[in-house]
């Protein structure tokens, strides 16, 4: 055995020995494993260029995870793949005047390289990239059998459109207004698009989150539960007589004004209606109104209904309409700011009762009318009150036979009596809207649609499948303007036609590749029968809290799509989730003069100077000795240029180190900040554990070449000191295997250290004798053997070398396969029977002795007296005894 710790040997080997006997290739069935499967899957990284802190962090709990399951008796699969299609492949081709392709694969080769020096537990056989026909084919396959059963669609509508990736984004990937890549302002076009039709699943998506998900972090189903937003309200009408001259002189909208509401019994109060730009209504009241016109061209450019930045306009028009019940006059407002088109394009303004309204009315000096009460309150149109909106205990007022009735007998009243004149309709509505899954972008999944003038949209025949997407062009030169691609034979009418030029959004990609990791390289049919099976649903799946609606959302609509085609019998993908916090790190910048801009700094091109409690108070740019400005503690990111490169740790401390870090510094799912000392004190505790093993080597050794109990503990007499030293191992293995299951490893990693301080206690408190075979020798046997199966998840390298170095190998096999450390009860049993009394004389503490529970006061003097440290300190005859039973006893002389 070496004596010195080191790690670039220590990896390069145990990594070698792994590659040689494909130690993480999975099958399925696989005897060795009594227990079943396990499936535990991160989400899949895109091949940007090199890895991040995020991945590692990401890969590493997921690492934790597959080996103490694997130690616990169940076959588990860690597969990887790449998310390769997508805009940032595409723009840094531009920039770079190559391929996506190339730029592409180049980075998957170097980012695997990097993965593996992690040490990772994955089953590489089983890879995937999401820019290969092979896995592409399958999205067009299933787009089709899709679109023959009219779940996918093509509509010409107003769409989100990111003026810098030039392409459409879906509601989901807009962010305040904002692309959620670029950072664009969103702007309106009205284009064909190919739509899915996920509102087909609301009502199920929203069910199963709601009830059927309970290993799921309540934040991310609320989060999807919003999302989807079920409302439960009445469409109502708002007669009038505005008649469209273009049409005849008809009635717009057959002469009613439909407006959605989920607060029907504050019916009364309504003293104004706000309508959408797009509104029928708009259209026909901007014919001679130019300001209006102006108004409505300015919001079809800039507007984004999910916009929280937008700055809110209105126009007054000169539109009337009529109140569903009073048939008084009710004025109509058009506004940039009316959510969820579907609704109606208009709704309600009650300012009474809805804190918007009521500084819209404030305003425009509009009517407000307390229509609902609440005992013991005092209602004021001066200023706004929370209880104003109250639906527990408000009561009906000023609402003609509707007065005193509560909200729900109000609701239930109102809409049965419109219902009854024509003017209600009760119907619940989602938020959630159609996925517009259509990309004006060239790298992605080529949509499989020929269009013909004599025979129109035609679905590529499956056997003509996968359509292949051109490798070998530079983005700037179009699908569209590729004619090698564009041009083809009609499948029906063998005229020429030409192919859709649009590709399909790369969360398609991203919604199954999970179930094509379990058959990769099938090539007949998209997922194997048996073996989906087998490994499905993911036991475990672990990812960003920033995927929480647009990744699993679509993968769940993917799943129970899949199902109801008859393809799998889930449906649901995931049964866990966890949600890993992000890495945080300092940031340093200065303010450029010319742009007023800020210019980030990395903290490691920063020196810092620190006060007397370590913070820092001054920072200077290595490379010019200026002073910069330290920032906040934010999220690793480019944009801050305040990332770590993983490669450098590796380099530097090594794998284990690393991923000790990643692991000990916070709870999975919270975040964690950075720190240079903390991965130097990960290197540091290696250290200790190399340099311990080392001097304990021949010691266990011994014990194993002896054979001589069989790992029988019951069967030797340990001292008292002995069992205390051996039940706090044993409790705080206990503690350890409760933490490990509540994926709480941060303080598996700290119950790894109090076992190790405990070893090397043992160690420094006895004189041993190498030739002879003692309990505190088996004792240090034991305690290594448990200390090094549960450290085996987190650090891995070191763990595998010195577990053959110490010979456990020869009793226990390859760690890998090791069993996972069980409790003897009877070391935890031992404990009931004996406690720790402290020994005080006088009031101060001199020691401790350990007895059993029941011992008489008597028996306990006689103790107490013999110890030959307290007896250094019984100067005189003791006077009295206070004993506190099984705590204290403290003499008096």
């Amino acid at each position: 055995m070496q004596k010195k710790y080191n790690f670039v040997e220590i990896e390069k080997i145990t990594q070698c020995y792994w590659n040689k006997i494909n130690a993480y290739q999975t099958t399925e069935n696989d005897t060795r494993f009594p227990n079943g499967k396990f499936y535990t899957c991160s989400m899949l990284p895109y091949p940007s260029g090199k890895l991040h802190m995020g991945h590692v962090r990401n890969y590493t709990i997921n690492d934790v995870m597959y080996r103490y399951m694997r130690m616990n008796g169940y076959n588990v699969l860690m597969p990887m793949g790449w998310d390769a299609f997508g805009m940032p492949a595409e723009n840094a081709a531009i920039l770079n005047n190559t391929s996506p392709a190339k730029w592409t694969y180049d980075n998957v080769s170097y980012m695997k390289k990097q993965l593996s020096s992690l040490g990772l537990a994955i089953d590489w056989s089983r890879e995937i990239i999401t820019c290969s026909p092979k896995y592409y084919k399958w999205n067009q396959w299933i787009f089709l059998k899709m679109f023959k059963r009219g779940i996918i669609y093509k509509k010409t509508g107003i769409v989100n459109w990111d003026p810098i990736e030039k392409t459409v984004l879906a509601n989901e990937q807009v962010i305040n207004g904002r692309g959620w890549r670029s950072d664009a302002i969103i702007e309106k076009k009205k284009i064909p698009m190919y739509y899915a039709k996920i509102t087909n699943y609301a009502e199920e998506l929203l069910e199963y989150v709601k009830k059927k998900l309970p290993y799921w972090p309540k934040k991310v189903r609320l989060m999807q539960v919003n999302w989807i937003g079920k409302s439960k309200g009445i469409f109502l009408a708002f007669p009038h007589n505005i008649k469209d001259p273009n049409k005849n002189n008809k009635l717009i909208q057959n002469g009613k004004l439909w407006i959605f509401t989920t607060r029907i019994d504050i019916i009364y109060g309504i003293t104004f209606c706000v309508i959408s730009p797009e509104h029928p209504l708009a259209i026909f009241a901007a014919r001679n109104n130019l300001l209006l016109q102006k108004f409505i061209l300015e919001y079809k450019k800039n507007n984004n209904i999910e916009s929280n930045n937008l700055l809110k306009k209105s126009i007054l028009t000169q539109l009337k309409v009529l109140h569903p019940l009073t048939n008084q006059e009710i004025k109509v407002f058009v506004v940039n700011y009316v959510i969820e088109k579907s609704y109606g394009r208009a709704a309600i303004g009650v300012p009474a009762h809805n804190k918007h309204d009521f500084y819209f009315a404030k305003k425009h000096s509009l009517l407000i009318k307390q229509v609902i009460n609440v005992k013991n309150k005092s209602y004021s149109d001066k200023i706004w009150k929370d209880w104003y909106i109250d639906k527990e205990n408000c009561y009906c007022i000023n609402s003609c036979k509707y007065n005193n009735m509560s909200h729900k007998e109000a609701t239930n009243a109102i809409s049965t009596d419109l219902i009854k004149l024509g003017l209600g309709n009760k119907k619940n509505i989602f938020r959630l809207r159609d996925w517009a899954i259509s990309r004006q972008r060239y790298w992605g999944t080529p949509i499989p649609i020929i269009y013909c003038d004599s025979c129109g949209s035609v679905p590529v025949p499956e056997k003509d499948l996968p359509v292949i997407l051109p490798e070998t062009c530079v983005p700037n030169n179009l699908l569209k303007e590729n004619k090698k691609f564009l041009h083809v034979s009609c499948p029906k009418c063998n005229k020429l036609a030409f192919r859709e030029t649009d590709t399909m959004d790369t969360f398609v990609d991203s919604s199954w590749y999970y179930m094509r990791y379990i058959s990769p390289k099938l090539e007949n049919f998209m997922i194997d029968d048996n073996k989906i099976n087998y490994w499905m649903p993911v036991d475990q799946y672990i990812g960003g809290i920033e995927h929480a609606i647009l990744h699993l959302l679509y993968a769940r609509f993917w799943t129970k799509l899949m199902y109801n085609l008859g393809l799998i019998k889930f449906n649901e993908p995931f049964i866990r989730l966890l949600t890993q916090g992000m890495i945080l790190n300092k940031t340093y910048y200065r303010i450029e003069n010319s742009s007023n801009k800020k210019r980030w700094y990395n903290p490691d091109d920063v020196k810092i100077t620190l006060d007397k409690k370590n913070k820092p108070i001054h920072a200077i740019l290595k490379l010019d000795k200026k002073p910069v400005i330290i920032g906040g503690i934010e999220k690793m990111s480019k944009s801050k240029n305040n990332g770590i490169d993983p490669q450098t740790q590796i380099n530097t401390y090594g794998a284990d180190s690393t991923r000790l870090f990643i692991i000990f510094s916070a709870p999975p799912e919270k975040n964690l900040e950075w720190s240079d000392i903390g991965i130097e004190g990960a290197y540091r505790f290696l250290n200790r554990v190399w340099n311990f093993s080392y001097i304990l080597a021949p010691i266990i050794i011994n014990i194993i070449n002896l054979n001589i109990f069989h790992n029988d503990f019951s069967v030797i007499k340990f001292n008292n000191n002995q069992k205390v030293f051996r039940r706090k191992i044993h409790k705080i293995l206990q503690q350890i295997n409760r933490d490990i299951k509540r994926i709480q490893y941060n303080t598996v990693v700290s119950g790894c250290m109090k076992i190790f301080n405990i070893l090397e206690r043992i160690n420094s408190e006895t004189k041993f004798d190498n030739n002879k075979n003692t309990n505190n020798d088996i004792l240090l046997y034991e305690g290594m053997s448990i200390f090094l199966r549960v450290l085996n998840p987190i650090a891995p390298h070191i763990t595998h070398i010195l577990w053959k170095e110490l010979k456990y190998s020869i009793q226990q096999g390859d760690i890998l396969n090791a069993c996972w450390p069980k409790i003897d009860s009877l070391a935890l049993e031992e404990e009931k029977e004996e406690v720790k009394l402290i020994i005080q004389i006088n009031g101060k503490f001199r020691g401790h002795i350990f007895v059993k529970k029941k011992c008489t006061t008597d028996f306990i003097k006689k103790i107490v007296l013999k110890n030959k440290v307290i007896q250094k300190y019984i100067i005189h005859p003791p006077k009295k005894f206070f004993i506190i039973p099984n705590k204290l006893v403290n003499i008096i002389i």
